[in-house]
């Protein structure tokens, strides 16, 4: 399989990566405040932590490109700063598309929403701190600073949609565009898209036959964009 999402290896310069941190501190609610030692620092973006408890999927913004690479790092973390009891699981969404380019098909991996990460967590200070300062995360998907959990429905429409058995069509044509049909009988005609049908993966094409235009009925994977 091709992987067309090039993985950098390298992030930008952040602030927030270190080589090893240590199991931060959460101060008692009768502690000495922000101020007591081994405490997490003060962070501009400081969560407002919702009174639900329980683990819930989350989504977190990450440098676009990066998004292995910053999982990778978050499971390092997770492991080495003894959060697996409250960090469950890190999901880079991503699922199966065929493409057909230059005449050949192919298999892609394409990442479902570029720059996100989900992460299934329960939402502590400490759980937070890990997660968001880990070298690549920008921050928490959220109102305001509040992170906000995913509903049970949305998760398992995007887990749904990565284990889908067959591979999603790509689809890079539009109506009004020219194409060339590239199998079938009338294999190497140019004609023009008047139709798509993305429920049953068919598309009419207009193409001149002796003379005439003649409406052709075609899968996806029988024609390409010019």
């Amino acid at each position: 399989m091709t992987d067309v999402n090039d993985e950098r290896d390298d992030l930008p310069a952040d602030p927030a990566e270190e080589a090893a941190e240590p199991k931060p501190e959460v101060p008692s609610a009768g502690g000495g405040g922000e101020g007591s030692a081994g405490a997490p620092p003060a962070d501009a973006d400081k969560p407002n932590l919702p009174s639900e408890e329980g683990p819930n999927w989350f989504v977190i913004h990450c440098y676009s490109g990066y998004e292995n690479k910053v999982r990778h790092n978050l499971e390092q973390r997770i492991a080495s700063m003894g959060m697996k009891g409250k960090i469950f699981d890190v999901i880079v969404p991503t699922e199966e598309e065929i493409e057909v380019k230059d005449g050949k098909r192919r298999t892609v991996e394409r990442r479902v929403f570029p720059g996100y990460i989900l992460v299934q967590l329960i939402l502590t200070e400490e759980s937070w701190y890990v997660v968001r300062n880990t070298p690549g995360v920008t921050g928490f998907v959220g109102m305001g600073n509040t992170p906000t959990p995913l509903r049970p429905e949305e998760v398992s429409q995007i887990l749904k949609r990565m284990e889908a058995e067959a591979p999603k069509v790509k689809v890079t044509f539009k109506s009004g565009q020219k194409v060339r049909i590239v199998d079938g009988p009338f294999n190497d005609f140019i004609g023009v898209v008047s139709e798509i049908d993305m429920d049953r993966t068919k598309v009419r094409v207009m193409v001149s036959f002796f003379g005439r235009e003649t409406p052709v009925e075609l899968d996806f994977l029988q024609v390409e964009k010019v």
